[in-house]
């Protein structure tokens, strides 16, 4: 079937779709508090803008209202975008760590 109409080829892999590679550990808060700790990590590393906003949107769900999402991404634009995103569907933004590659931004979900 063409990669334009209908369903892609199984090898078209998705854009959303994270390959399976090393976990990265997300640092804590300085005082190690576990409530700024993640209930569940993206993995964007080495996708570009808008992808890591669009896999966040699809997995805030995920958590329940008040705990901490994160997005792995080294993408420069997710650094300003993700943030931005969060004030603007009225999620917060925790922190942004940097990380040997890239950086893992923290988001608390609002609702």
């Amino acid at each position: 079937m063409s990669r334009w109409f209908g369903r892609p080829d199984a090898s078209t892999p998705s854009p959303v779709t994270s390959p399976v590679r090393p976990a990265v550990a997300v640092p804590r808060a300085p005082d190690g508090a576990a409530a700024d700790g993640p209930l569940v990590t993206i993995d964007a590393l080495g996708r570009k803008c808008p992808i890591p906003i669009i896999m966040l949107a699809q997995r805030i769900g995920e958590v329940p209202i008040g705990s901490v999402i994160a997005v792995l991404a080294d993408d420069p634009a997710a650094e300003t975008d993700v943030p931005s995103w969060c004030m603007m569907k009225s999620h917060d933004h925790v922190r942004t760590v940097p990380l040997e590659r890239g950086w893992a931004i923290l988001i608390r979900r609002g609702y």
